[in-house]
């Protein structure tokens, strides 16, 4: 599953007290401090029953695979374990946030993504551990991709798509598939099994931390596909525009062209 916007498979978590401060760069700004969470958009939606069938495809996978087996998972392997084993994949998605601020022209955030690779790199066993992230150094994760180098640019999401099995997506955040399929290291592993194998292991782990939101979501939702869907669009939007603000190119752009990334404000 990819990170484009939560899928069944990769829900959101609840961490315990314990594994805490590993997960602070998965954290987004607090809803008061955020300058955009007032704007509303939505995002046209022609295949909706081609995504409404994907939808209930990666929620039957979710629910009848995914989620077993990251429970089981969840029972052997202890929650430090995981938590580790988190923190050396994303140490491996470097690649990919460090090109990505360098498109942006966000080079303060390419340079923070130097900084924490090379010190969870040498002084965290290989990524195993975190310690960019603790409160001594607190340099954070760049959270950004493909997608949204290309928003930043003023290219807008088109429409809705729900892939099979990588979840909500448009034609814009799609590239960020093919991003991570050639700046994503495990994608290199050979034979291509072997990597098939890095990538389902990666996605049980990732799962067997993120077990209960999407539950909650569901369970909260009169219509959990239209629900999904609005969180994508708000989530992504908040992205851009918060990529934007960090951008020495593009940090001014929205005043002057505030229709840029195409979302359409609900009436």
């Amino acid at each position: 599953m990819t990170d484009a916007g939560d899928t069944p498979a990769q829900s959101s978590k609840q961490p315990d007290d314990a594994g805490a401060d590993e997960y602070r760069d998965d954290e987004n700004l607090d809803d008061d401090d955020d300058p955009f969470g007032e704007e509303r958009v939505t995002i046209a939606d022609p295949i909706e029953p081609f995504n409404r069938a994907m939808y209930h495809f990666n929620d039957k996978m979710y629910f009848w695979m995914l989620k077993p087996v990251a429970q089981g998972y969840k029972e052997v392997v202890p929650e430090p374990a995981r938590v580790s084993v988190k923190n050396f994949f994303s140490n491996l998605g470097f690649p990919a946030r460090f090109v990505s601020c360098l498109l942006q022209a966000d080079f303060s955030g390419a340079a923070t993504e130097v900084g924490r690779f090379t010190i969870n790199t040498v002084w965290g066993i290989g990524g195993l551990l975190d310690p960019s992230a603790n409160k001594e150094l607190d340099i954070q994760k760049q959270n950004t991709d493909l997608g949204q180098t290309l928003g930043v640019y003023g290219v807008g999401h088109g429409f809705y798509i729900v892939w099979p099995f990588f979840g909500p997506s448009s034609p814009r955040d799609s590239i960020t598939m093919a991003g991570d399929y050639f700046l994503y290291p495990p994608r290199y592993v050979q034979p291509w099994y072997a990597s098939t194998g890095v990538t389902a292991y990666e996605a049980v782990n990732s799962t067997s931390l993120r077990i209960g939101e999407y539950e909650s979501l569901k369970g909260a939702a009169i219509d959990p596909y239209v629900s999904m869907r609005d969180a994508y669009i708000q989530y992504r939007m908040k992205d851009v525009k918060a990529r934007k603000a960090r951008s020495v190119l593009f940090k001014n752009s929205g005043a002057n062209n505030p229709a840029a990334d195409t979302f359409q404000p609900e009436k």
